[in-house]
């Protein structure tokens, strides 16, 4: 749509991996492809992306995510340069350059950083780079400086960056009156313009075993963005072509209304 001059695309470990934990070549090849498209008739886009522990494991021939910590930290270092390597190699064929920005919670409350953070977005955008943001999960581990999942912290760019939209990429097609892998007569809720408890209620609190971030996060993340006059939308990842129905206005997922 028109209105949308700049778009946050936040895309879970479930979009870009098989469920071996390892990367859909295909599905990655296919979301640079459209978002360079996109980018391509001059709207700006902020990408966040999940998959650096999930990729440091298959890196590593691991047999699944450690549990401690350290070992979630070490696959995500690893895994962080397989990312941005794939990720520069499928952008660079498109002629788009990329830029990694990593981040913590401290960057985005603490009122100097986050000066930094927008003013070099801006540049990045200005220039006509792709950012590609995660959580620096080398160094964000505790309350202070963890942001917790992806979800939030695409909500927490988007308001910082002054996006007009945010899409969420999930397993499923958007928010239901009930859960679709196990209630067959659940519906998809096409538009939501407020966010009650009984949105809430709906969301539950499942997560893919892959992903960390749920539907909470995700109805969070939205209220957060309508607070701010952003719309956002959740939508099924399978098929990155999506975007381009999105940017024709045709009505995809659950789409919440930002109203300032």
């Amino acid at each position: 749509m028109e209105k949308w001059k700049r778009i946050v695309i936040k895309v879970g470990t479930t979009t870009l991996t098989h469920k071996s934990g390892r990367l859909n070549i295909r599905r990655v090849e296919q979301l640079a492809k459209v978002i360079c498209d996109i980018a391509n008739s001059g709207i700006e886009i902020i990408f966040v992306s999940s998959g650096a522990i999930s990729m440091g494991v298959g890196k590593m021939g691991l047999p699944g995510k450690p549990s401690d910590m350290a070992g979630k930290q070490a696959c995500a270092a690893v895994g962080q340069c397989e990312l941005m390597y794939t990720y520069d190699k499928l952008f660079s064929e498109y002629n788009r350059t990329i830029a990694q920005v990593l981040l913590t919670g401290e960057d985005l409350s603490t009122p100097g950083r986050v000066d930094n953070f927008t003013n070099t977005m801006n540049r990045l955008l200005e220039l006509g780079v792709i950012p590609v943001l995660n959580e620096n999960d080398t160094i964000a581990t505790d309350e202070i400086t963890s942001i917790g999942d992806n979800d939030t912290l695409a909500s927490a760019v988007a308001t910082s960056c002054k996006a007009d939209l945010l899409i969420l990429f999930s397993d499923i097609d958007g928010v239901y009156t009930a859960d679709p892998h196990t209630d067959e007569n659940a519906r998809l809720i096409p538009y939501i313009r407020v966010i009650d408890e009984s949105i809430l209620a709906l969301a539950g609190d499942t997560a893919s075993n892959q992903g960390t971030g749920g539907m909470v996060t995700k109805i969070h993340a939205a209220k957060t963005c309508m607070e701010h006059g952003i719309d956002m939308i959740i939508t099924n990842g399978n098929n990155p072509s999506i975007l381009y129905d999105i940017m024709d206005g045709t009505p995809v997922g659950t789409f919440f209304e930002g109203k300032l």
